[in-house]
């Protein structure tokens, strides 16, 4: 099972989190920090999974990641995962957000979080994968994308014609309360 997904920058600064198991805020920027120490300062050179550390579950767990550009994509997962399949999966995952954004980079995962957890909730979900096939994935966000445009949003439309509908109701609130107050 997966325990964690990780993104984080090459100073350490997390971009994307989701955890499967409940912990704490504080536990789990403590698990980050922890999983970034571990990850960080190993040489490009040596293979991309190690055992976890002792926030993330110690012996019983690894860590499986990929360093690419600026970001480290890291799964903390039990020891019944395959390191591989994995491996394979954070791919998958990368080349999703890739065609999504075309090239992705670290200001499209600061931006754009929404569509990059949709993206990865179409992959995983409660920890359990789900889906692999980047074109499943990518026809699921399309199609969501699709309902929103047609929808037009939160409230049907931009976020400055959400907050005009809403003064309008509180307009129209006010001037009832006040007209039985006379």
């Amino acid at each position: 099972m997966i325990k964690a997904i990780l993104v984080f920058n090459n100073y350490g600064k997390p971009r994307l989190s989701k955890f499967f198991e409940d912990c704490t805020e504080d536990m789990q920027m403590n698990i980050i920090r922890e999983c970034f120490q571990l990850v960080s300062k190993r040489p490009d050179n040596v293979c991309n999974f190690l055992e976890g550390g002792q926030l993330v579950g110690g012996s019983d767990s690894k860590l499986i990641y990929r360093h690419y550009a600026t970001l480290y994509f890291v799964f903390a997962v039990d020891s019944s995962e395959s390191e591989l399949g994995i491996l394979d999966l954070i791919q998958v995952f990368v080349e999703s957000l890739d065609k999504r954004f075309e090239n992705v980079c670290e200001l499209d995962l600061i931006f754009h979080i929404d569509k990059v957890h949709h993206i990865l909730d179409e992959i995983v979900m409660g920890g359990m994968v789900l889906e692999t096939g980047m074109a499943e994935i990518l026809k699921h966000t399309d199609a969501k994308n699709q309902i929103e445009k047609k929808e037009g949003g939160f409230l049907g439309g931009s976020p400055g014609k959400s907050v005009h509908m809403v003064a309008d109701v509180t307009k129209r609130a006010m001037s009832s309360v006040s007209a039985k107050m006379r």
